[in-house]
Formats: C-alpha cells, structure tokens, sequence
C-alpha cells in the first residue's frame, strides 16, 4: 500500500484545473461570535455537484484515463453514501465512462435521482453501507470494472487535498481547521496538505456518535469493528476497510478528533440556513456543529470550518430544521 504525499495533491490540482474552480472562503461573522474567534467557512456545497467529492472523484478517473492504454475504456465500480457516487458518474459523463454506483437503500433521493441522471447504473436497494461497499466489490471482481474508493484510494485523498492548498493560500495565517470524518479521505488529504504548507495549523476530525470508527480505533491503534446507527450525516457512516490507508493517513495529520450528536447536526443545520442562507447536508453541517458545540475551536483563534455538500432531501431538510 503506497500512501499519497504532498506532491500527488499538487499533481491533482494540476490535472483538476482546468475543470473545477476554487471555491468560496467566507467570513461567518454568525460562527465567530460563537466561538470567540475569526471562523471562516470553506464552502465545498457550491462545487460541482455540490459536494467536495468531485474533486476525488474526477481526479481518480482522469488519472485512470491518463494511464490507460489507447482506446481503453475502462467500468468505473463504487459504493458510496450518495456523494462520492454523483461525483463519479459525472465524472464517467464528462469521459465517456461506463459506471456503475452501489449504495444503501437510505441513501437520499436526491443523491441517487442525480447519479441516474448522470448515466451511471445504480445498485441502490443495498441493506446498509457496509453491504453497498461488499457488493460493488464484488461486481468490480466478476465484471472487469475498477473499483474507486469513496476513500481509500490514492487519487481520490490526493483529490481532496486540493481543498487544502486552496485554503492555505487564501488564508495563510490560520491557527486550525475542522474537517468532517466519515471514510477518512477528506481528513487525509487536507490534513497531508495543511500539514506539509503550514504544520503549526491543528487539524480537527469531526465524528458523529452514531458512526465513529475513529474514534474507536485511534484508541484501540488498530482499526476496530463498530455497529454505525442512523444519522442525519449519512455520509459519515460505515466501517472503515479493513486494509484503509486512511487510517495511518488520519493518525498522522490529524490531530485529534472530537464526536457531535444528533442535536449538534441539527442546530448546525439550523443555523447555516438561518444565519448564512445555506442549505446544507447533515454531513456537511459536521464541523460547524462541532465549532458551536465549543469542541474545535479557542477563544481567539482563526478556524475553517468545512462545509462539505448540500445534497439532502428537501422535505427532510425542512422537517428537521423547521
């Protein structure tokens, strides 16, 4: 297993250019008087299909492209909670991919609605996610495709990382940054990117009680089984793979990491509607919740908070924050 470095982010910049821009980095003024600080969010909800997942995702399958032979055209297999699925069918679209998207019969609508409309064929009656992962890997082995990982894949954390230099050189004078902790792709590659640019920055994993894996097994030092539970963040949710990179990845740039409830979900999805006029996923609303639970932040210091995507379900929006 070969790890992602510093220098695979700056290849994924490279190669993502020129079909993705950089998003917003705003000043809440909302958070900071919360937290006592300078907060700023990293508005990954306004990017192409309003999630950070694109980034991973479109970098992964055109690194696959690069190095395919010519005239190859290889399946693009995943399982995923809905996010990292859009992502890659968009991505097979714009490639002229075939793909084929597993994920959890809870999975949002919204999500899945959108991975058809990309093209890809959609697997999505599976029991949890644990068993959309099993199956797409299985399909990948009996059919010829290529599984991507949502997470434990080089060019995918290599992906993510892109969100880190972008908040560096925008903001260079930082004391941290919170990041939501599903799979660990996310955290893995903002943290190897912060951490190589600017190491004095403190990294925050954000888990939810329902489905921490983390939490657990950074305790354990091995990575460790765990029963997840429903969520509003369903996009944190599941096991890690028993053999993911991002377990060592997380362990070394990421430097500590807290857990929100329900409750905290739902305030934070309250309050970046209310206060920033975002509709925003309860995955997405992670590290915001954390930061108005007072467990990411000090008085004083300068934080980004992570918005992750917007893909829920309105009617389930509109229940829980009404």
């Amino acid at each position: 297993m070969t790890l992602p470095t510093v220098l695979d982010i700056y290849d994924a910049r490279r190669r993502l250019e020129p079909h993705l821009r950089p998003t917003p980095l705003m000043q809440s003024h909302w958070l900071s008087s919360i937290a006592d600080g300078e907060l700023f969010l990293k508005l990954e909800s306004l990017n192409l299909t309003s999630s950070f997942k694109i980034r991973g995702a479109l970098n992964a399958a055109l690194r696959l492209v690069e190095c395919s032979p010519s005239g190859a055209s290889p399946q693009l297999v995943t399982a995923s909670a809905g996010n990292h699925g859009r992502a890659l069918a968009l991505a097979a679209e714009q490639l002229g991919l075939a793909c084929v998207v597993f994920t959890a019969a809870t999975a949002p609508e919204a999500k899945k609605n959108a991975i058809r409309r990309h093209g890809a064929v959609l697997h999505g009656e599976c029991e949890d996610y644990d068993a959309a992962e099993q199956q797409a890997r299985d399909f990948a082995a009996n059919e010829g495709g290529i599984y991507i990982s949502p997470y434990n894949h080089r060019d995918v954390i290599a992906g993510a990382g892109t969100i880190g230099l972008e908040i560096v050189e925008s903001l260079p004078a930082l004391d941290a940054i919170v990041i939501p902790l599903g799979g660990g792709g996310l955290a893995s590659g903002v943290g190897l990117a912060i951490k190589a640019a600017a190491p004095r920055v403190t990294v925050v994993g954000v888990e939810v009680e329902a489905s921490s894996p983390f939490t657990l097994s950074l305790e354990a030092g091995r990575i460790t089984e765990i029963t997840p539970r429903l969520s509003l963040a369903d996009g944190l949710t599941g096991n890690l793979e028993p053999d993911t990179m991002t377990f060592p990845l997380v362990r070394q740039v990421v430097d500590y990491v807290v857990t929100i409830s329900e409750d905290d979900l739902v305030r934070a999805m309250k309050g970046l509607a209310t206060e920033e006029r975002l509709i925003v996923e309860g995955a997405g609303a992670a590290a915001t919740a954390a930061v108005i639970a007072g467990r990411a932040s000090a008085p004083g210091q300068r934080v980004v908070s992570l918005v992750t995507g917007s893909n829920v379900d309105l009617p389930k929006w509109l229940f829980h924050v009404s």
